[in-house]
C-alpha cells in the first residue's frame, strides 16, 4: 500500500498544480480590431472542427464562449466591444506539461484576432 501511495499523491499535486491560478485572472488578454460578434463568428467554427463543444452567451457588449473540462475548470473566452474593435480575454486551465505548446483553444483563439 505503501509505495502505491507516493505515485498517487504525486499525480494528484499535478492535476492540482492546473487549478493553482487565481480563477479572475485572464491567462492571455488580446486586443482585436474585429467586433465581439465577428470574432465569436470566426472562432466558434474552429472550436468545433477541434472536437471542442463550446457554448455561446451574448450580451449587448460582449460574447462569452464556454468549452466544458472534463479534469479541469472550463475554458473561457470572453470578447468585449472597444471603441477601435475588441478585447478579449482567455481563461484556460493547463493540465500537467500542456504548457509547452498551445493549446487547440489557444491557438483558435489567436487565429481569429
Amino acid at each position: 500500500m505503501r509505495p502505491l501511495f507516493v505515485p498517487v499523491m504525486a499525480f494528484a499535486s499535478l492535476l492540482l498544480a492546473g487549478c493553482a491560478s487565481a480563477p479572475n485572472d485572464p491567462t492571455q488578454t488580446f486586443q482585436t480590431k474585429k467586433t465581439p460578434a465577428e470574432y465569436a463568428d470566426c472562432v466558434i467554427p474552429k472550436l468545433q472542427g477541434s472536437a471542442l463543444n463550446p457554448t455561446v452567451s451574448q450580451t449587448q457588449r460582449s460574447y462569452r464562449i464556454v468549452v466544458p473540462s472534463k479534469v479541469a475548470a472550463d475554458n473561457v473566452l470572453e470578447a468585449y466591444k472597444t471603441p477601435n474593435g475588441g478585447k478579449v480575454f482567455l481563461y484556460e486551465r493547463h493540465l500537467l506539461a500542456s504548457n509547452f505548446m498551445p493549446s487547440s483553444f489557444e491557438r483558435a483563439a489567436q487565429e481569429c484576432l
